[in-house]
């Protein structure tokens, strides 16, 4: 048969050790092709990619020709690899061997045109940047070069148009979490300390994570984790609910946190921006319980507790209170003015109290100085006076206690008002807080997604 005869006519007197020139001046022409087929999976910690490529090598063997009207017009035929000469071209990125399939036949024409097609799986090194996970975009190159020859033996080309390569996704699986976005491709020589030079080809892939996944999984928990603890502001500051909501807020973003501990990329080299958001959302719950601390210590009421400072009140129930544009600043200024009246007006009752001795309004005691009555009236009236003058002071010991208790309800009172004033201080203060981060980390990662 014509196959058979033309394998044996080729193969008979084939040397594979040598370069297949007949002058050794010539140099041999490789053209190379690649076509990304999938992504199969990137490791952050270890920086490796593992890619599966189509990889198309072209060249000519000058004593691969024949005359097709010998051999039954056969213009092209089949022989094994491990038969003829092969460039060893290599990529440099290479850290462990994948497992690709072999291919033990190679395309050969009647000009000597040898066609090496092949599918390979890559696991390269590639450095890559997480800082912008989940919208990160890695670009990874696979640089194809002879480990042996010098550019004056074998030299580097490209197949197709650089303009093909760059877009052709017409085999990508498109399924996985990596987009292909397209593929670079750039020839360039290179020599290691001024010796002979080297001919390199380099294919830029680059490629961008979906971020759904991470956005659903990761962003939305804490945000709405976040709403809560803006929302958690509007229970009573005096009542000690809040201060559990946002402790249980905590409690449940710290095991939020140690869920998706694993899900994170890890590196040596950095942390990615998602970790510090998480950290600062952390800061942020940590500070929103603190000012709830302090704002119910402030309002809770206690005995002996001291008056509201003079400037604190001017400061708070005045000035903040137009600033903030609070609706019932005047019931917090009336009820500072009736606060100070009623004290006053204790005091004053308190100072009569004390200046005024005991009188009494009966008209015949006024007479009773100078009027001999027996000793026995006398006796008894002055027992009735001491009875009289131990209820006065009885009902005066009572008074003043009333009258003490209802001063501490009124700084009490005073306190309250301060700690809602401060309250919304503090929460609007920490909402604008909120907010600039938030929109910050919003326009960085839109931009880095549409970049």
């Amino acid at each position: 048969p014509a196959l058979r005869r033309l394998s044996q006519h080729l193969l008979a007197h084939y040397q594979k050790d040598t370069r297949p020139v007949r002058d050794w001046r010539t140099t041999t022409n490789v053209a190379i092709d690649l076509m990304v087929y999938a992504i199969l999976s990137v490791d952050e910690k270890n920086q490796v990619l593992t890619t599966y490529v189509w990889y198309r090598q072209h060249w000519t063997d000058e004593f691969l020709k024949w005359d097709p009207a010998h051999f039954d017009n056969l213009t092209q035929i089949s022989l094994p690899v491990e038969s003829i000469w092969v460039p060893d071209i290599l990529i440099n990125e290479f850290v462990d061997v994948g497992k690709s399939p072999h291919v033990p036949y190679v395309y050969v024409s009647h000009h000597g045109e040898v066609q090496n097609l092949k599918p390979i799986q890559v696991m390269t090194a590639c450095s890559l940047d997480i800082y912008n996970f989940p919208f990160d975009v890695q670009n990874c190159s696979l640089t194809f070069t002879s480990w042996l020859h010098h550019i004056r033996d074998i030299n580097l080309s490209l197949w197709r148009q650089p303009e093909l390569v760059k877009f052709d996704r017409s085999v990508f699986m498109n399924q996985g979490e990596w987009e292909l976005l397209y593929v670079l491709s750039h020839f360039q020589e290179f020599s290691v300390k001024s010796s002979d030079s080297y001919a390199e080809m380099k294919f830029y892939v680059v490629i961008r994570r979906r971020p759904l996944f991470y956005t659903v999984s990761l962003l939305l928990p804490s945000i709405f984790l976040m709403v809560m603890d803006i929302v958690g502001f509007y229970l009573p500051p005096h009542s000690g609910e809040r201060v559990s909501f946002k402790i249980t807020l905590l409690l449940g973003y710290s095991v939020f946190l140690i869920i998706v501990s694993d899900t994170l990329p890890a590196t040596a080299v950095g942390t990615p921006l998602i970790g510090i958001y998480f950290v600062v959302c952390m800061a942020l719950l940590v500070i929103s319980l603190t000012e709830t601390i302090l704002i119910v210590r402030l309002v809770h009421k206690q005995d002996l507790q001291p008056h509201v400072p003079e400037w604190l009140k001017h400061l708070l129930l005045e000035r903040a209170t137009i600033l903030l544009c609070i609706r019932d600043r005047k019931k917090f200024s009336q009820s500072r003015t009736q606060n100070l009246d009623t004290f006053r007006q204790v005091e004053n009752n308190d100072s009569t109290a004390k200046l005024t001795p005991y009188v009494s309004e009966d008209p015949r005691e006024c007479g009773a100085v100078g009027s001999t009555r027996p000793a026995l009236a006398f006796a008894g009236r002055t027992e009735g006076s001491a009875a009289l003058q131990e209820v006065l002071r009885e009902t005066t010991a009572i008074r003043q206690l009333l009258e003490k208790r209802e001063e501490f309800r009124d700084v009490a009172r005073e306190w309250l008002q301060v700690g809602y004033v401060l309250d919304v201080l503090l929460f609007r203060v920490y909402l604008a807080a909120v907010l600039a981060y938030s929109i910050t980390l919003g326009t960085l990662w839109s931009v880095w997604r549409d970049a």
